[in-house]
């Protein structure tokens, strides 16, 4: 896979990537037909944004930055889709309140 679309956003969240957060990023990346995976880091590891046990391992926590890529023909739609739900706190308005 040569052709990466990439993107990045701070997770805002109060408990990070974890249980909630990240069965709603991994819903949102199996819609797309897309290869879609995450990293801590620009360099990696990266790991496949559609399996649970793998995004809830990564351990991301909260001002971290999540870095999301995707190749494949919705690509740049499966990274928008990602980011934007990270940059909405997971749609979780008053969370932690």
């Amino acid at each position: 896979m040569s052709d990466w679309i990439s993107g990045s956003v701070v997770i805002a969240h109060d408990v990070g990537l974890h249980a909630r957060p990240s069965v709603k990023l991994t819903k949102v990346a199996k819609g797309f037909s897309s290869v879609l995976e995450i990293a801590g880091n620009a360099d990696g590891p990266w790991i496949d944004a559609k399996s649970i046990v793998k995004v809830m391992a990564m351990k991301a926590k909260q001002h971290s930055t999540l870095h999301v890529r995707a190749s494949g023909a919705d690509a740049p739609a499966a990274v928008e889709a990602i980011t934007s739900l990270v940059a909405r706190d997971f749609d979780e308005a008053g969370h932690g309140n």
